[in-house]
């Protein structure tokens, strides 16, 4: 179904590490509105959608989340891999997640929480799960915007956050034309 290439999308290359802007990075990984959950989400939407057009639409737009979240993970793993132990102790919240999981990615919220199928929604309806899909974009960009704002000085860092943040604007953008779609299709079984 899937050719891979083993190579990222965007080339990251972190050449300071810094365990606080890792921590901040990592809910893009596995926070709420992060790529597992994206990727998670469209993926498993795709059975439900009536339009084979939007099908492919939902299995393009998962299959590049995961390049996303393998972008996320490369990055905390470049910030993380070279830490010594005063920088690993002089930020509490990464000393924590050290004690848990050394510097191996593992999917959880900047808050500490885990990653859980919890925080996707799939409803089944294809107005529902597009507009949803639209809502988690936004909330992705919002999140990448608050990470621009605290690791401002590190331009390895921002410029890729800064692709993966154009990419959720293209990804909602791409909804908003496939619910058109749907409501274009629309007859008296649907009530909208």
């Amino acid at each position: 179904m899937w050719n891979y290439e083993k190579r990222l999308q965007y080339p990251i290359n972190i050449t300071q590490p810094n365990a606080k802007i890792a921590q901040y990075i990592m809910s893009q990984y596995g926070g709420p509105d992060g790529e597992m959950g994206a990727s998670m989400r469209y993926l498993s939407q795709r059975y439900a959608m009536p339009y084979p057009q939007i099908q492919g639409l939902l299995t393009d737009i998962g299959t590049e989340e995961l390049g996303h979240l393998e972008m996320v993970a490369s990055i905390v793993h470049q910030l993380t891999r070279n830490l010594t132990d005063e920088q690993i102790q002089s930020d509490p919240a990464f000393a924590s997640y050290f004690v848990d999981h050394t510097t191996g990615i593992y999917p959880t919220a900047a808050s500490g929480f885990p990653w859980t199928a919890a925080s996707i929604g799939v409803k089944g309806d294809p107005i529902c799960d597009l507009t949803e899909d639209m809502a988690a974009e936004q909330k992705a960009r919002v999140t990448y915007d608050n990470i621009l704002r605290l690791a401002k000085d590190d331009p390895d860092v921002t410029d890729v956050i800064r692709f993966l943040r154009e990419r959720e604007i293209v990804h909602f953008q791409r909804f908003g034309s496939a619910v058109q779609m749907v409501r274009e299709h629309l007859d008296q079984k649907n009530v909208y």
